[in-house]
């Protein structure tokens, strides 16, 4: 069960259809202003294309100056490349050598990351639309300049709507992080119905927790990028309140991970108890109360009205008591300790949920130095490097990134041949002359479906084919029609808008509603040809089977990078682990000395908390890169048990690190077999001889400890069982580049 709230309605207040609105805004403006009021058609398609150049690089997320330093580069190497293409265009051997350099150089920024690939497709975005007219050396300047006042006009827009409404996007991207939570808590629900498969939920819950983890960063980025200065001002306020659900989000995630427990010993423990269905409804409402905050925020309302979750707690409570008169706590304390610990975090969480919606109601600021808060919470945010070392480094063959530049490359100018064979063709020449002018097809598709990793391409390019088969089958049908020109130009619009939203939502209807977008362009342009709708899926087809064929030349598999990735969240783990005992030290000493505000202990905690938060990150990346191996070839895969298993231990280590800290940091000093329980776990997951306890102290409150530090035992050396096995299973002659 997910929360209740139509997909279609959570799409609609998502910040993903409000960036698309301004994105499709933006890049129609140039064209629509320059066609309508002087005439200018051809003049506003290039303002139009150089304004899409450098909305691509307008995403959500991160601080304000990265989006405009990202669109001013974007600006200024799609001029660049914009002149340059243009001149190579009117020599018949140049361009031949410009377009397959241009494609490797900028597919190489993809060693940037997110940014470096958005920025690098954008350039290669705009060389390959200014193929679309043969240029002579005076008009270059001409349309090299007009590209770039439409760029100039989109980087002025954009920024001044990020100032006005600065207070909207930070409310629908902590809305998608709200949700995304809601989907994580009634998926980890799924764990107590005793009727549901457990290895099919942890499959859903690990999909849940990457993109959760993913939404969290980019509300993280926003909410954070300005922080409230503790004035009276109307949007010092907004932004109080902002912080004050965001941090709440993530004390509500942290109750909800430290749930996590060895659900088949559970299930087979208590197989007829109600306890189980208790706790799975009682998250379920949760879920779906922190579902229906989402939707108030992203609609700037407030959230008064709730599902109750005390009938579920009370029966859980009286569940409890009846195990307990049965003999559970003297024949299994450790179990009746970590039902009771259930209960607590289930309460905690209640409370957590009904803080959140008063915070939506009244932000009241925290009572603390926001200075220091402020530098604590900045160095939360994620920060973009953009070194020329880093590049260099990678111009080398085991490099991904200069492999997948290479393809790119060969890619480009595989294209560019199959263009000019059509073109040199009586038949097409005879049946459909305009197919040697939109060559140029070809190229953008395979640009746009090639990606570093094979099953990413394989999949975009099964998206993109669907995609365009609808959209030129919806084109036709709207053709025949007839419709009013005006009605045709609102359709346009509409398209733009779908087409620019959905391209992180849902990539095949983003491919028709661009298809959509492109053909009614073209109709405009050409009245009453329809030929273009064949050249245009003719022209997809070519390049689809470019693309997936050129992605066979100097793959990337994902089996190469994973013991990498897997190296990396063992290194997160271990830091989060350090950093917890880091802060439990700190606790301590504070408490003693009676300064509850205590500076060492105040970065102690920042420290545990991104610790935690890079262990987010870290599994994410690892069980991203673990699926899609999961999409390529059986024969490209290896080591699929070991890699499973380390993301299933890695999953359970870090909830049970994130439930055992905050407990020990409520204790004086912890006895010798919990001492020796933390050791051992440290020591598993540095490699070294380890020496779990025999007996760990189940007395008081020893005993909600127990367990969690039992399985963080047990998954610790799990984990360096799997990583030693990773170079020395039966297929590890596998583990060599392709």
């Amino acid at each position: 069960m997910t929360p209740s709230t139509p997909q279609l309605q959570r799409f609609f207040y998502s910040h993903y259809f409000f960036g698309g609105l301004r994105q499709a805004t933006g890049v129609l403006l140039p064209a629509l202003v320059l066609s309508g009021l002087f005439g200018w058609t051809a003049a506003g398609f290039v303002a139009a294309v150089g304004a899409a150049c450098v909305a691509i690089l307008d995403q959500p997320g991160g601080p304000r100056r990265y989006g405009i330093n990202g669109m001013f580069a974007a600006l200024c190497l799609g001029s660049a490349t914009t002149a340059m293409t243009g001149l190579a265009a009117s020599h018949a051997l140049a361009i031949w050598l410009v377009v397959p350099a241009l494609c490797f150089a900028f597919s190489m920024l993809t060693v940037y990351g997110k940014h470096g690939g958005l920025l690098g497709f954008a350039c290669l975005l705009i060389m390959t639309l200014t193929l679309r007219t043969p240029l002579t050396p005076a008009d270059v300047l001409q349309h090299t300049l007009t590209s770039f006042l439409g760029g100039a006009f989109y980087l002025i827009y954009s920024a001044i709507a990020h100032r006005v409404l600065w207070h909207r996007e930070e409310q629908q991207a902590l809305s998608v992080a709200l949700f995304a939570t809601a989907d994580y808590i009634a998926t980890r629900a799924r764990f107590y119905d005793v009727h549901l498969d457990l290895d099919e939920s942890y499959r859903q819950l690990i999909r849940r927790q990457a993109a959760m983890t993913d939404a969290h960063q980019a509300a993280r980025d926003m909410v954070l990028r300005e922080l409230p200065r503790g004035t009276t001002s109307r949007a010092d306020r907004l932004r109080q309140g902002l912080l004050n659900l965001f941090v709440d989000m993530v004390s509500l995630l942290d109750s909800t991970v430290a749930t996590h427990t060895d659900y088949a010993t559970l299930r087979q423990a208590l197989p007829d108890s109600d306890a189980l269905l208790f706790v799975r409804d009682a998250m379920r409402k949760l879920a779906d109360n922190v579902s229906g905050l989402a939707l108030n925020v992203a609609r700037n309302r407030r959230t008064r009205v709730r599902n109750s979750v005390k009938a579920e707690l009370r029966a859980l409570e009286f569940e409890l008591q009846q195990l307990r008169e049965q003999g559970l706590l003297q024949s299994n304390p450790e179990l009746y300790a970590l039902l009771v610990q259930v209960l607590r975090r289930l309460r905690n969480m209640t409370r957590q949920v009904d803080r959140m919606a008063d915070h939506s109601v009244n932000p009241l600021p925290p009572d603390s130095d926001l200075s220091k808060a402020n530098r604590s919470l900045n160095r939360f945010l994620t920060r973009q490097k953009w070194q020329l070392g880093l590049l260099t480094h990678n111009l080398h063959g085991q490099s991904a990134h200069f492999r997948y530049a290479i393809r790119v490359a060969i890619a480009a100018l595989l294209s560019m041949v199959v263009g000019n064979l059509l073109a040199l063709t009586p038949m097409v020449r005879t049946l459909d002359p305009g197919m040697a002018g939109h060559s140029y097809w070809i190229i953008l598709t395979v640009l746009i479906i090639m990606k570093p990793g094979f099953a990413l391409t394989r999949q975009r390019n099964g998206w993109r084919l669907i995609g365009t088969l609808i959209g030129c089958g919806l084109s036709l049908v709207l053709f025949y029609l007839g419709l009013n020109p005006k009605l045709y130009l609102l359709i346009l619009v509409a398209c733009s808008v779908l087409g620019y939203s959905l391209i992180q939502v849902n990539y095949t209807l983003s491919a028709v509603f661009n298809t959509l977008f492109v053909l009614l362009v073209f109709h405009f342009l050409v009245p009453g040809s329809n030929t273009v709708v064949g050249e245009r899926l003719v022209d997809t087809v070519i390049g689809s089977i470019l693309a997936l064929t050129c992605s066979y030349i100097l793959p990337s598999w994902e089996r190469n990078t994973l013991e990498d990735l897997a190296r990396a969240m063992r290194t997160a783990n271990q830091a989060f682990l350090h950093g917890g005992l880091a802060f439990v030290q700190a606790s301590r000493l504070a408490r003693r000395a009676g300064r509850a505000d205590d500076a060492e202990l105040q970065e102690a905690e920042t420290q545990w908390k991104l610790g935690r938060k890079n262990v987010h990150i870290a599994f994410s990346n690892f069980a991203a890169a673990f699926y899609r191996m999961m999409d390529e070839p059986t024969r490209r895969q290896r080591h699929v048990p070991e890699f499973n298993r380390l993301m299933i231990q890695h999953h359970a280590l870090a909830s049970q690190i994130a439930a055992v800290i905050p407990q020990l940091a409520l204790l004086d000093a912890e006895p010798d077999g919990i001492r020796q329980a933390l050791a051992a776990t440290d020591d598993f997951l540095a490699d070294r001889p380890a020496a779990p306890p025999n007996v760990i102290e189940t007395d008081g409150d020893h005993a909600a400890l127990a367990y969690p530090l039992r399985q963080m035992i047990k998954a610790a050396q799990q984990i360096r069982d799997n990583m030693q096995a990773l170079g020395s299973g039966p297929d590890g002659a596998r583990a060599q580049p392709a």
